[in-house]
């Protein structure tokens, strides 16, 4: 278990009505606030300390979460957002910071985002494509990674390109590379640092989607979904998130508009 970080939540405490005994109950039946997080959203996890502790703007909510619910938290780690997804059926975390999609509330009830993050492609030089809709096209392979908020979504919308799925992200940018592919999904700021390493490459302006970052929770939790989706709430209308990117420096990670 880890120990609240010297954050300020006065405003957050003050915006929110308490929570009952029996929805702390709900949600964290240990006494302990378990929850999920995808180390593999660098925007959202941008360290680790020393004893493994994640650092970034998701375990900051997650601890804000916690000290609103007078709960110690133990943040839950997972290489991926499938990973985390897949968790959900056992019992392994109370809520979960993650993309919301689709196919993943199916078993997972989602709050409204907190933050966004564009979603594009980054394309080899001398490519004819120039905008993120015209890679939809007849032989246009595009390299993503796997199960990640974005690919769920290419998954669903892609109708005549071919998806060239990865398990990581690092593997996407190696196989767009190596094979000469077509485009090259991913985040924004991800396809930036990309851009670099791949001189003449062109970073597509505009998105495709950008991707929702929220709180989730197993659906027999959905109980708990009100008093959640409220933290949400206060925490952009207070500020709260934008002090959180703003701590940690991140670029390319911006707050969510209100629901």
């Amino acid at each position: 278990m880890q120990s609240h970080p010297p954050i300020d939540i006065a405003a957050l405490r003050a915006r929110m009505i308490p929570p009952t005994p029996e929805l702390v109950a709900l949600l964290a039946p240990g006494g302990v606030l378990r929850a999920g997080i995808n180390l593999s959203n660098f925007l959202l996890v941008s360290g680790r300390e020393a004893d493994g502790t994640p650092v970034g703007v998701a375990p900051d909510m997650a601890w804000a979460l916690a000290a609103l619910l007078d709960l110690p938290v133990h943040h839950i780690c997972y290489d991926s957002p499938g990973l985390v997804a897949d968790a959900a059926a056992t019992d392994a975390w109370d809520v979960a910071l993650l993309g919301a999609e689709p196919q993943r509330a199916a078993v997972i009830g989602f709050t409204s985002a907190y933050t966004e993050i564009e979603a594009t492609y980054l394309v080899p030089a001398g490519s004819s494509l120039r905008t993120p809709a015209a890679v939809d096209g007849p032989g246009v392979r595009i390299a993503v990674t796997d199960r990640t908020a974005y690919g769920l979504w290419l998954d669903r919308h892609i109708r005549q390109a071919e998806l060239v799925r990865t398990g990581t992200i690092d593997e996407a940018a190696m196989v767009f590379a190596a094979r000469g592919l077509e485009a090259l999904a991913g985040l924004r700021p991800r396809l930036v640092k990309d851009l670099l390493a791949m001189p003449g490459s062109i970073l597509l302006p505009g998105r495709f989607m950008a991707v929702q970052q929220a709180l989730g929770t197993p659906l027999r939790k959905a109980a708990a979904q009100p008093f959640l989706q409220d933290f949400v709430t206060a925490s952009i209308e207070t500020g709260f998130v934008a002090k959180l990117i703003a701590r940690h420096g991140i670029e390319g990670l911006s707050v969510a508009q209100r629901a």
